[in-house]
């Protein structure tokens, strides 16, 4: 990389094509943006208190929760980054304020940061902090913040999370506290009564007359089974830490600061080595002298929220790919998404045929919600989690992983990584499900088959899918008339309107972020020079239909029959990209004199090249008009960084 974007003011084109009968999509997207506008404001409503923290009155677990606090608005940054309203960012912050100072009086937090928890959970409360220093990187407050919760992980803090000897954070559960020893209270005698883990199966093998669930009914074999999890499971580092890597990487994009990248590839070094002397295979765990297997008998699987147990891939896969995404951010080396290759590699070598109706697995409903009548169609399906026996717990793939891996170098492996996906998937991949999952995620497959050229219905059916969504979520805000006593930590995620998904695909042409910590680099954004932010202008809409290693290609529609809009391209919204030229098509109609009635001028089409030779490209859109424009990329021409807004 060499260096940073120019700072002088970005050529500009005017958009000069009638768009005439506007196309259904910039309707629905405009109107998508409306309504969520209208959503999040009634949720508030709903369930907010006026210092931003949320109506709550019911159990406060000892470790687990305090991510379901700040998932509540985890993706309100987002939309204003895309172009929500104005007040949408000062909103979000007062919200992570006053949820900030709830979990501190509920004992939660230390100086604002996760008292100690394991990355699962923090990476999920985390995306919305993250989000807010990428929304408003000008914002000093929020950037001291995010160098404080970083250096809470360096080598030499006085939280002492790491030990730079054995190159481990010392606990699978860490934070602002230290190293938080030990496991969940409740799960201190983990007996047969904790109906909700019962799908994963048991916590831990080779406990002395422990083989079954049914064993856990016996009090004294369930006060067995919770001591061995704090000793196994409470001490040690765990692979589920690389989640950790974001941390350090979002406070390095203020300034580069070498102390954050260095920690962010010593530890990401330490687990890669880790992964070859095991075969190439990511372990789960590592003991408190940095051996593998040290508090699990030897084995490479085992750890808290490892392998084993409770969720396999969904954790130690997700970890992997924001580890490995944050190495390669830092360096611009796309051989640091290996950590992460080899492992999907590994799985799905180990496919098998199957149906979703018909295989034995711990998380059916999101697969029945993602593939609908499909579940009963013979696809593609992986093995998530690694025991005594072997792999086991078959699942179809999670597109979101190596969808990533493609977006974050576009080397050929990784575009043929997800060719092979589809073609061993049974179900059609141009098909679009009315669902939203946690992850505000899982339309992934259709989408890729829009880019490649087969599902040219995509971007009303998505846009459709995402307005039926919210319209769901208005109604049960609508009708919800819930005791706070009695809510469960999870009420607010089911009920937030605000979904990114479509909008992500759709204008920028990136997929939804990683949910367990990872960050969100943009394939494009769009400034608003009028109103100095980030987003899309008013009336404004985007549709990104080509996404290529070094070109990407994109409509513009400007919906106001009055007002000349305004709004600057970015190529990266860390700014990695170089715009080299930018094609432009072009089709005009001249209005000489009064027109035939009933009828409309001639158009006439061409393009034109202008050469950019930076990272954005501004476009004057006259009411009522459209542009299409090919951008020509180099990637990797500046090192990333959280950008300041240029002045207008």
């Amino acid at each position: 990389m060499i260096g940073t974007p120019p700072v002088t003011a970005p050529p500009k084109v005017v958009a000069r094509t009638p768009i005439g009968c506007p196309p259904a999509w910039a309707i629905m997207q405009r109107r998508l943006f409306d309504v969520m506008d209208e959503g999040w404001w009634l949720f508030r409503e709903r369930y907010c208190l006026p210092d931003g923290s949320l109506r709550y009155a019911g159990e406060v677990p000892s470790r687990d929760g305090a991510d379901d606090f700040y998932e509540a608005f985890v993706n309100w940054p987002v939309l204003y980054q895309l172009g929500g309203a104005d007040d949408l960012l000062d909103v979000s912050k007062w919200h992570w304020e006053g949820v900030t100072r709830q979990l501190t009086d509920l004992g939660f937090l230390v100086d604002e940061f996760e008292r100690g928890y394991d990355w699962f959970h923090l990476g999920e409360s985390m995306i919305f902090f993250y989000s807010l220093c990428a929304a408003d990187p000008g914002d000093e407050v929020f950037r001291d913040r995010a160098y404080r919760f970083a250096e809470l992980y360096l080598p030499g803090s006085p939280a002492g999370n790491y030990d730079q000897a054995t190159r481990t954070i010392r606990a699978p559960h860490n934070g602002a506290g230290g190293p938080r020893w030990g496991i969940n209270d409740e799960w201190r005698s983990f007996g047969a009564g904790l109906a909700s883990m019962r799908p994963f199966g048991l916590p831990l093998a080779g406990v002395p007359g422990i083989r079954t669930w049914a064993d856990l009914e016996d009090p004294a074999k369930a006060d067995l089974m919770g001591a061995e999890m704090v000793r196994r499971l409470g001490a040690g580092d765990v692979a589920v830490n690389l989640a950790a890597t974001t941390l350090t990487a979002n406070a390095w994009l203020y300034d580069h600061n070498e102390r954050f990248s260095d920690w962010t590839l010593e530890y990401l070094d330490a687990w890669q080595q880790r992964a070859r002397d095991n075969g190439g295979i990511l372990p789960d765990n590592a003991g408190p002298s940095g051996e593998v297997g040290e508090l699990h008998d030897g084995r490479w699987h085992g750890g808290n929220y490892g392998w084993a147990w409770p969720h396999g891939v969904y954790s130690v896969g997700s970890a992997a790919c924001v580890g490995a995404l944050n190495g390669a951010l830092l360096t611009g080396d796309p051989s640091r998404l290996d950590l992460a290759r080899q492992l999907l590699d590994h799985l799905y070598e180990r496919g098998i045929t199957g149906s979703v109706d018909d295989t034995e697995m711990s998380i059916r409903d999101r697969w029945q919600a993602e593939l609908g009548e499909d579940t009963a169609t013979p696809t593609l399906l992986i093995p998530n989690r690694y025991g005594e026996d072997g792999w086991f717990d078959y699942q179809p793939p999670q597109l979101g992983l190596p969808i990533w891996l493609w977006q974050a170098a576009f080397e050929p492996v990784d575009r043929e990584r997800l060719l092979r996906l589809r073609e061993r998937s049974g179900y059609d991949w141009r098909t679009v499900r009315d669902f939203r999952n946690k992850e505000d995620a899982g339309h992934e497959a259709p989408w890729l088959a829009y880019l490649a050229g087969d599902n040219p219905e995509y971007p009303e059916a998505i846009l459709g899918v995402a307005l039926s969504q919210v319209q769901r979520r208005m109604d049960l805000m609508q009708a919800d008339r819930t005791d706070p006593a009695d809510m469960h930590v999870h009420h607010w995620q089911r009920h937030n309107p605000v979904t990114t998904e479509a909008l992500l695909q759709l204008t920028t042409g990136t997929p939804q972020l990683l949910y367990n910590g990872g960050l969100l680099p943009l394939r494009v954004l769009y400034l608003d020079p009028e109103r100095g932010r980030p987003g899309l202008p008013a009336d404004v809409a985007a549709l990104v239909d080509t996404v290529e290693p070094d070109r990407t290609c994109l409509q513009l529609v400007n919906l106001s029959a009055t007002q000349t809009r305004r709004v600057v391209i970015q190529a990266g919204s860390f700014g990695t990209e170089r715009i080299d030229r930018a094609i432009v098509t072009t089709a005009t109609g001249d209005h000489p004199g009064p027109a035939p009635a009933y009828t409309s001028p001639p158009l006439r089409a061409g393009t034109e090249t202008i050469v950019v030779d930076g990272n954005q490209l501004e476009v004057e859109l006259p009411p009522g008009r459209t542009i299409r424009i090919e951008l020509e990329l180099t990637r990797g021409a500046y090192r990333a960084a959280h950008l300041a807004l240029p002045a207008d």
